[in-house]
């Protein structure tokens, strides 16, 4: 896969994620002690990071699903159906794909680092789905539990031997593999180092930090959160608390503050009900209070 395609994926997904300030916004209103409490560790800021920081961490995973399936299209496989509905519930697979008239499903994690606990759930989740892709193509079907990061391999022996007992039952190819042994097992030595090397170069050029200031791109963050529920805006703007170490820590400029306050001006010149007038009148006047 050419470097841009790849960079383009991984920073589309990771970087430009067009839910992840509202995401923050309303976690931040549901439970602000998590931020602000006395009894936390860390100051409002550095929880802000930490909270953007672990969003970074599931979008990557997400991304390299993407990247994961690109890649098997360019080895000449088809990509299938990822969502199913099997005994009354909807089971989504990460990989599903197909090629001479051979099919092929992936459980992909980024590193296999659960505990034990989910590491039982992850079985039994991988078990279930076996179940649904047999009911599905048949017996000419190979699986895989794979793990991107080949440098962890916490629970590979369990996963191992719970695997051999689900092979000795249905009788079919099922594999843990870490890293380049997907690709191995497909045939296709050279895909992981390809991997390697384009990630090696794009992580040069990726930001230290997550970006705390919301108010860089005033207009992409204003779309962003202009929908947010009022209840969720008032909770977050009435509170001083939350207003001095949060709301002034990501909308510095205030900026973004400004858009939504304008915006919300003008949803009161259409035909709005009584009631949600009332709100946005409310939020008006402590966004006129606070920007003063």
């Amino acid at each position: 896969m050419k470097y841009q395609q790849f960079k383009i994926i991984l920073n589309t997904s990771i970087f430009n994620d067009t839910t992840s300030k509202a995401d923050l916004l309303k976690k931040i209103a549901n439970n602000p002690s998590r931020y602000i409490g006395l009894f936390r560790p860390t100051l409002p800021k550095l929880k802000l990071l930490q909270n953007l920081t672990q969003s970074q961490e599931i979008r990557f995973g997400d991304a390299f699903e993407k990247l994961i399936g690109e890649y098997l299209v360019e080895l000449g496989y088809t990509n299938l159906e990822k969502r199913y509905l099997w005994n009354n519930e909807y089971l989504n697979v990460d990989q599903c794909f197909t090629k001479n008239d051979k099919y092929y499903f992936a459980e992909q994690k980024v590193r296999d680092d659960h505990d034990s606990t989910k590491k039982r759930g992850q079985i039994e989740n991988f078990s279930k789905k076996v179940d649904l892709m047999l009911s599905k193509y048949g017996n000419n079907l190979e699986a895989f539990m794979f793990f991107i990061d080949p440098d962890l391999e916490k629970n590979k022996n369990y996963y191992k031997n719970e695997i051999k007992i689900l092979v000795e039952k249905h009788n079919i190819q099922l594999y843990v593999c870490y890293g380049k042994d997907f690709f191995e097992i497909l045939g296709h030595f050279e895909v992981w180092d390809d991997i390697i090397n384009n990630l090696k170069q794009w992580r040069t050029e990726i930001p230290d930090m997550p970006e705390l200031n919301f108010d860089l791109d005033s207009n992409d963050t204003f779309n962003q959160i202009k929908d947010l529920k009022t209840s969720t805006l008032q909770k977050l703007f009435q509170d001083d608390e939350i207003w001095n170490e949060i709301i002034l820590t990501l909308f510095p400029k205030k900026e973004t503050l400004f858009l939504l306050k304008s915006y919300f001006k003008s949803i009161l010149t259409q035909d709005v009900k009584k009631q949600q007038k009332m709100k946005y009148e409310n939020i008006i006047k402590i966004l006129d209070d606070k920007l003063e």
